[in-house]
């Protein structure tokens, strides 16, 4: 008998289980199957209008810089704007998302534009967020080659454009659409939250960004 099983023959013991349960066998497998929610708290129960203004309240309040454009087509512009007023250098690096892709970035002629996953030297990178979670100020970030995740956390400065639409009000909702996204067992290898730049307070209890990955997040929200 392995050590892993042993422990489970204790646990089965104390809450006077057998390890041929077929009921609770069941009853485990049934939940998987329907993944029930949670009880959801009220406050990101919205309407859209206020839920995008709730999202970029708490965004800010977790130290992310928030900026509400209107149209896609103004990103650019916006991201070059945002590297002038950091006196950042005028490149940064991103993946292959066509809604990323088909945005005006050639217009912006002094800004380079690289292509793929960071190696860590990169100042400033940007990604598209899947979606964002309104009680948390919380982005929604998929793995791939779209938005690779290490554009998530090795540049010092992250720019996340989101769309005002992909704004739920609660974790919960924003976990749905990525399962009904991709279908059951199929999820992204990847799904990080990120609230706010890095930062820790571990030494002397004093806040320090940028501890762990970006000391910047800077949070484009398109519409709304």
């Amino acid at each position: 008998m392995s050590s892993r099983e042993a422990i489970l023959n204790k646990v089965r013991q104390s809450l006077g289980q057998p390890a041929s349960d077929t009921l609770r066998q069941k009853a485990v497998a049934g939940r998987l199957k329907k993944a029930p929610q949670g009880v959801i708290p009220a406050r990101g129960q919205l309407a859209p209008a206020a839920r995008v203004e709730l999202f970029c309240d708490m965004a800010e309040k977790l130290f992310a810089t928030v900026q509400r454009i209107a149209k896609h087509d103004q990103v650019p512009a916006a991201v070059a704007e945002y590297l002038r007023g950091k006196n950042l250098p005028a490149s940064i690096r991103m993946g292959g998302d066509p809604r990323l892709a088909a945005m005006p970035w050639r217009k912006q002629r002094a800004l380079e534009v690289k292509q793929g996953a960071s190696d860590g030297d990169d100042a400033a990178g940007v990604s598209h967020a899947a979606g964002g979670i309104a009680e948390t100020g919380t982005v929604v970030l998929l793995s791939g080659a779209g938005n690779p995740t290490t554009i998530n956390f090795l540049p010092e400065h992250h720019i996340v454009v989101i769309d005002a639409a992909d704004i739920d009000g609660d974790l919960e909702t924003a976990i749905a659409k990525v399962r009904k996204t991709f279908g059951k067992g199929k999820m992204p290898r990847t799904l990080n939250l990120i609230s706010g730049p890095s930062r820790s307070g571990d030494i002397e209890q004093k806040l320090i960004l940028g501890a762990h990955g970006p000391r910047a997040l800077h949070i484009l929200v398109v519409g709304g």
